[in-house]
């Protein structure tokens, strides 16, 4: 899903304001690293966190589901979408942010073994 050019500049910067952020565009949407973690996408104007046991239940909670590309909720990703009013409190922000880029090491972890 494509990504505008001025939402990707907004998120980023939102982002940045917690943790360095860099991004590459793929598939139409936005990969986001932090300390060479892939730890969000961006995709249709909306951002999404990775997700695992460890953090996938404070979305659940907070209403958030997973980024579903196909559109099949059979095969949805450990995405799991950020509320936008997230994005405007870096403090409120951090935890979520944090919690994706532990996510995300725990993947790369696993991925070794």
């Amino acid at each position: 899903m494509p990504v505008s050019a001025a939402y990707r500049e907004y998120v980023l910067e939102q982002l940045g304001r917690v943790a360095p952020v860099t991004a590459k565009s793929m598939f139409g949407g936005v990969g986001v690293y932090s300390d060479g973690l892939f730890f969000a996408l961006v995709a249709g104007d909306a951002v999404y966190f990775k997700v695992d046991d460890g953090n996938r239940p404070a979305f659940e909670a907070a209403g958030s589901g997973p980024f579903l590309p196909y559109g099949d909720p059979g095969k949805p990703m450990q995405y799991y979408g950020v509320a936008e009013e997230l994005l405007e409190d870096p403090d409120a922000l951090r935890p979520w942010m944090h919690g994706a880029l532990d996510a995300a090491r725990r993947a790369r972890t696993k991925k070794r073994k």
